[in-house]
């Protein structure tokens, strides 16, 4: 599959030329989408079936961060007020009545995003919650007990694809330990590897997700100098080797202030370090353009990957 390593993002509720210019020939791997870009049911499938459209692809990926709660960029069509802490609250008080409401709760909103024509939901987030755990993890994670953030991210992952959409684990390999958030800064986390392998990768372990966003934090007993987005060492030994991930990984936003390099940079750099496509949230064009000219197409792995996603979307 002939695209390019990027994954980017437009700045209001309808495509401008430029964007419609960019999606049709410069060929991006897929879109995300924002509050910005989203306002009516009606706007929202206008804007996902012109996307389609000018990419000549029923199946191009779309991707939405809709986690709930906080982290909801729907929350213009549907108010659910609900985290997935609340979740991971319940499964420790009653795990069969917590997985028969959650089971209701992903169908639902699994529902509402292919009739939007949206086909990646960037949840489960697997991060497992520390007294210090910085505010913008918070109740995004379902708990400190990381045998329930595992359990109820792979019943994530098995109802989000009977459903025929895509989930996204993150932030790989795990941002629960950090104190500091990385849209703001970078955050160290001094732990040793044995503790997290016990604790932080634990969840992530042996995933059937098809994609994985990584964490932009500095694991400084493994790689003093890369953050994970990276580190080619973290990256192969942690994240392939022994977390076993099989899937496409996807930095998480280049744009972020964890990073401290230039835009392209930022994304060459997590490329030659393993990534698979880098992100990009802003949605400014010519960042955009610069990025999509700047960047290579997808490798042979990412290709056959995407090519088994469209397969799955039927």
């Amino acid at each position: 599959m002939k695209c390019k390593a990027l994954i980017v993002s437009i700045k209001g509720f309808k495509l401008t030329n430029k964007e419609k210019l960019l999606l049709s020939k410069e060929k991006p791997w897929g879109i995300i989408l924002f509050n910005r870009n989203l306002r009516s049911i009606k706007q929202i499938k206008k804007l996902t079936i012109e996307i389609k459209r000018l990419t000549k692809n029923k199946n191009f990926p779309i991707l939405i961060d809709e986690e709930g709660e906080k982290v909801s960029r729907l929350s213009n069509l549907i108010n659910h007020n609900i985290s997935s802490n609340f979740f991971g609250k319940l499964y420790k008080i009653n795990k069969i009545f917590c997985l028969k409401v959650y089971k209701h709760y992903i169908y639902s909103i699994s529902m509402l995003l292919r009739n939007l024509g949206i086909n990646i939901n960037t949840i489960p987030v697997l991060d497992v919650l520390r007294i210090s755990t910085n505010k913008i993890i918070g109740n995004r994670s379902y708990s400190y007990d990381k045998k329930i953030v595992k359990e109820l991210g792979k019943f994530t992952i098995k109802y989000l694809h009977l459903n025929k959409i895509s989930g996204v684990i993150k932030h790989i390999p795990g941002h629960g330990a950090a104190i500091s958030d990385s849209h703001v800064k970078m955050p160290r986390v001094s732990l040793s590897l044995k503790k997290l392998d016990e604790i932080d990768f634990y969840p992530f372990k042996f995933s059937n997700a098809k994609l994985a966003m990584t964490a932009h934090i500095l694991y400084t007993n493994y790689d003093k100098v890369n953050v994970a987005t990276f580190s080619k060492k973290i990256i192969r030994n942690i994240i392939r080797k022994k977390i076993m991930f099989k899937g496409i990984l996807i930095s998480d936003d280049i744009s972020m202030k964890a990073l401290k390099y230039d835009l392209v940079t930022n994304a060459k750099k997590s490329l030659e370090a393993g990534c698979n496509l880098a992100l990009y949230c802003k949605g400014n064009i010519n960042d955009n353009l610069k990025l999509i000219r700047s960047l290579p197409y997808v490798d042979k792995f990412t290709s056959k990957k995407t090519s088994e996603f469209f397969k799955f979307l039927g």
